[in-house]
């Protein structure tokens, strides 16, 4: 399937909209909005935006597309960084919150925990993402097995080519299932992997892979990322 490709420098102007949009179809439909959250550049210039935004958040459920094997409050937690820019700030609205639990040493576990989560209260409405430098998405990596993973929906990971090694992430297969996939990447650095993505119909970099296999694809560039294009 073809993706839409926006470029805006403010990336939120975009995504707010979006959300609360995706928010009212998933609630009056299912009753209920399931959203999978990134970590990284996305999270901390977008999620301060998120929280003021329209939303039922007593009738949203909150995932999370990968975390690295970190408690809550690590700096490095995806967790931690939603918990600080967004959660506190709705929690009198009493989201729905459901943390993956990567620090526990029985990862594999953790990730068979989490996938009977998601099964339970899922699909997921939005998956929203960030585009690592080297084309990863959630934490798959290029060239990595998980790559070809077809049945799981979340899965360990142990050696990550980027640290920390151990992690949890949601699969293809989970991001296939979500009603929409938004990429979001920012920055001069990340413009000849936009490229690719927009003008490699074949191209085997996990991004490209992620949003060729959505539902509905978005990619959002700011006009760094965007100038190869």
């Amino acid at each position: 399937m073809t993706f839409e490709l926006v470029v805006n420098d403010v990336p939120a102007d975009v995504l707010v909209p979006r959300l609360e949009a995706l928010a009212r179809e998933s609630i009056a439909a299912r009753g209920r909005f399931a959203i999978a959250l990134p970590g990284g550049s996305v999270a901390t210039s977008c999620f301060p935006r998120f929280a003021l935004a329209d939303v039922d958040w007593s009738k949203t459920h909150f995932f999370w597309g990968d975390d690295r094997a970190v408690p809550a409050t690590h700096p490095d937690s995806n967790y931690g960084v939603a918990k600080k820019l967004w959660l506190d700030v709705i929690e009198d609205r009493k989201p729905i919150v459901h943390r993956m639990e990567a620090e526990d040493p029985k990862l594999d576990q953790a990730a068979r925990r989490y996938e009977h989560v998601l099964r339970e209260n899922g699909p997921i409405d939005l998956a929203l993402l960030g585009m690592g430098p080297d084309g990863h998405v959630c934490s798959l990596f290029p060239g990595h097995a998980l790559l070809e993973e077809t049945e799981k929906l979340v899965a360990p990971i142990f050696d990550s080519p980027k640290p920390p090694p151990r992690r949890i992430t949601l699969t293809f297969p989970a991001l296939f299932a979500a009603e929409q996939v938004i990429v979001v990447a920012m920055g001069e650095p990340k413009a000849e992997l936009a490229r690719q993505v927009q003008t490699d119909a074949s191209s085997p970099l996990p991004v490209a892979r992620a949003l060729r296999g959505a539902r509905s694809g978005m990619l959002v560039l700011d006009r760094a990322a965007a100038s190869k294009i």
